[in-house]
């Protein structure tokens, strides 16, 4: 299963309670942006399922030939991460523009840097970031380890790191949302499981799973 990086935690868990439901059944992941995910598969990498974290990346896998009938089963909306020391005194979006306070984001070709730019559209605002990182997971880490004052990542990151990091709420009315499609790959070699493993995903198991972490329904 290659997954975005922003769902290493549901669906590591996810995986688990499938194994347990499906005994003989293994679920292997690869996390990464949606973006490169989206070119392995296009390249010819093995894999079974691809869930992506927006429709664009899927779109391309589908366009392809490599996927059919994704179906779109979380959504997620934009948070600023910072220290719990919050050194910058981050308290609004809008403080991301300021020279002094060092923003991390993802690399703009990545769902969570796509989404961040429409924020930061929103909002008005230009952000010059010190840093890009491939995915959600390593803009939540420079937070983490102090070597930036703020990040933007997914509200289900801010929740899954719990005390490492404190949260900004973005205001509604200048957040962005992305919608997280899964499907089952046309040169998968286990088809049947592939396609038990998205079931999953879309059943109410997987539907409480992913709310629990902070997910919306799409």
């Amino acid at each position: 299963v290659l997954a975005a990086s922003s769902l290493k935690g549901t669906f590591t868990q996810l995986g688990q309670q499938f194994e347990a439901a499906h005994p003989g059944d293994t679920v292997k992941f690869s996390f990464g942006a949606s973006s490169a995910l989206a070119e392995q598969i296009n390249s010819g990498a093995p894999a079974d399922v691809f869930a992506s974290a927006a429709t664009k990346n899927m779109d391309q896998v589908v366009t392809t030939g490599n996927a059919s009938n994704p179906q779109n089963f979380a959504e997620n909306v934009m948070e600023v991460a910072v220290p719990p020391n919050n050194p910058a005194k981050v308290t609004s979006v809008n403080d991301l523009a300021k020279s002094s306070v060092k923003v991390a984001l993802c690399q703009p070709q990545v769902p969570c840097g796509v989404v961040a730019a429409q924020v930061f559209k929103n909002a008005k605002i230009t952000v010059k970031p010190v840093t890009l990182q491939p995915d959600v997971k390593s803009v939540l880490t420079q937070v983490e380890l102090g070597n930036v004052d703020a990040g933007v990542v997914y509200v289900t990151d801010v929740q899954a790191a719990g005390s490492k990091v404190k949260g900004v709420t973005i205001p509604a009315d200048v957040n962005a949302t992305t919608t997280y499609p899964i499907a089952a790959l046309t040169h998968s070699k286990l088809p049947s499981v592939a396609q038990a493993f998205v079931a999953y995903v879309l059943s109410p198991s997987g539907e409480q799973v992913l709310k629990a972490a902070g997910f919306e329904q799409p």
